[in-house]
């Protein structure tokens, strides 16, 4: 990039190089793009348009020319302050509720910034060794975590994760499913999935938001609990998708995203209303990070409309409208 700070040197000195300014060359590049093409070939920026129709006043086509030439030239120093021009490695630790849709995401954000996400798993909750909490606990060095809200809010008032970091990502809803093949019970209602419980030989939920919302909150509110207890059980670590496409148990219940990928069950659908929950899932910034500003311009990156199609794919909804 030769020219580029030297040009940008050049505007400010000129007292051009403020926010207004490199607005108003911005609109002005719009504006001439239809009379004339501009290539920046070292930040990798393609602006084309039509040849110009006339030469009739080469001054004023020399003006526009070099108005558009700084408006590259700025909207390229911008793109490269956000990129920061050098690759960096970002440690990210996501629950279970947004892997799908992130591992989608990845590489689309890796050739955008020339950052190389560097990617681990765990529980939003929990005592298992990888479960978010656990690692922070031990100190891990971690830039971005994904998790569920409520368990982010906990450490944010434990002071492991900055308290103005936290971006709400997507909505979450829960599903149950059975083996591939097996007979759908109905859980069309809450009466009707409240039968389902009752009937199935087996139950498995996860050691995560949704299971901790159904052992602690939903069973007990369907006045089920004690009759359940003895054939269901929390699965750690492992998706309930796997112990349900084994056979090892007959219903599972997990955050919909999560029962997507495994393949061997079939989704029988989500909670009817009245029973179901849906969890935030949230990514933010632990004390630990060594890379702040550019888990920043991550987590902004998913919270993004760019991100929509991937979260939507996956069973999510985007926490922000569109």
């Amino acid at each position: 990039m030769p020219y580029v700070l030297p040009a940008l040197r050049a505007l400010d000195q000129r007292g051009q190089l403020d926010q207004t300014s490199i607005m108003d060359t911005l609109r002005w590049a719009i504006w001439y793009q239809n009379f004339s093409g501009l290539r920046s070939h070292s930040v990798n920026i393609k602006i084309t348009c039509t040849e110009a129709r006339t030469e009739r006043d080469p001054m004023r086509s020399n003006f526009y020319r070099r108005m558009a030439g700084f408006a590259a030239l700025a909207l390229a120093s911008a793109l490269l302050t956000v990129v920061a021009a050098r690759a960096d490695e970002i440690k990210v630790v996501t629950s279970g509720g947004f892997t799908a849709a992130y591992l989608e995401l990845v590489p689309e954000y890796e050739r955008a910034t020339h950052h190389k996400l560097v990617t681990e798993f765990g529980p939003s909750m929990g005592t298992t060794h990888n479960a978010i909490p656990i690692r922070l606990d031990r100190g891990e060095e971690i830039d971005v975590v994904i998790m569920a809200g409520p368990a982010l809010n906990d450490l944010i008032k434990q002071g492991k994760v900055r308290a103005d970091s936290r971006v709400d990502l997507v909505k979450s809803s829960i599903g149950m499913a059975v083996k591939a093949g097996a007979p759908h019970p109905d859980i069309s209602t809450v009466d009707a999935l409240k039968r389902t419980l009752l009937a199935a030989k087996s139950i498995a939920y996860s050691d995560s938001a949704s299971g901790v919302y159904l052992s602690t909150e939903l069973f007990p509110k369907l006045g089920i609990a004690a009759q359940i207890m003895g054939k269901s059980k929390k699965i750690e670590a492992d998706p309930v998708g796997g112990v349900v496409a084994t056979g090892e148990f007959e219903i599972g219940f997990q955050q919909i995203s999560e029962l997507r990928p495994v393949k061997g069950i079939d989704i029988v659908g989500p909670l009817p209303p009245g029973a179901q929950r849906v969890t935030l899932f949230s990514a933010g910034i632990p004390a630990t990070s060594k890379h702040p500003e550019e888990a920043k311009a991550l987590i902004e990156w998913l919270a993004s409309p760019a991100a929509y199609a991937a979260i939507k794919k996956s069973g999510l909804e985007p926490a922000r409208s569109e």
